[in-house]
């Protein structure tokens, strides 16, 4: 099985119960991880693990969990869609990692790791430079998590 993009599916019952807080400066820690592409994540995926986890042992500079993301936008709504988008580009510098990696899961650090989603780009290999995933504007268009 391959990792594909989606909003992890006990994310969207999570919500219902309070379980993640996206209010900027007040809420939760979120975290982004990389994933090899042999990995299996996707829409099942209900916690952040270190299983197929980009790791040290296949490069450097890159830490387990990932780095912590940018929260200074305020979960939003637009007509029946609402919307939420980290406020900055997730990076990693200084990297090597000759094993393809394809996926990145954002998950809620606070709230014992639950998992938010996943989002697969593409199989990539850096050798010591820096990879970036740019975020999408902040709409109930391209908003990097949109809930119609």
């Amino acid at each position: 099985m391959a990792n594909t993009t989606a909003m992890c599916t006990s994310f969207k019952g999570e919500l219902l119960t309070g379980t993640h807080n996206f209010t900027p400066s007040t809420g939760n820690t979120f975290k982004a991880a990389l994933y090899f592409a042999t990995g299996s994540l996707g829409a099942a995926t209900t916690v952040y693990s270190t299983t197929n986890e980009v790791t040290n042992t296949s490069g450097t500079g890159y830490t387990a969990g990932g780095v912590t993301v940018t929260n200074a936008n305020a979960p939003a709504t637009s007509g029946t869609t609402a919307y939420w988008t980290p406020s900055a580009s997730f990076s990693w510098s200084a990297l090597t990692v000759t094993t393809a990696f394809d996926a990145v899961l954002i998950y809620n650090s606070t709230s014992s790791n639950k998992a938010v989603s996943v989002h697969n780009f593409g199989s990539q290999t850096v050798t010591a430079g820096t990879f970036t995933l740019t975020m999408p504007t902040n709409n109930a268009t391209t908003g990097l998590l949109r809930i119609a």
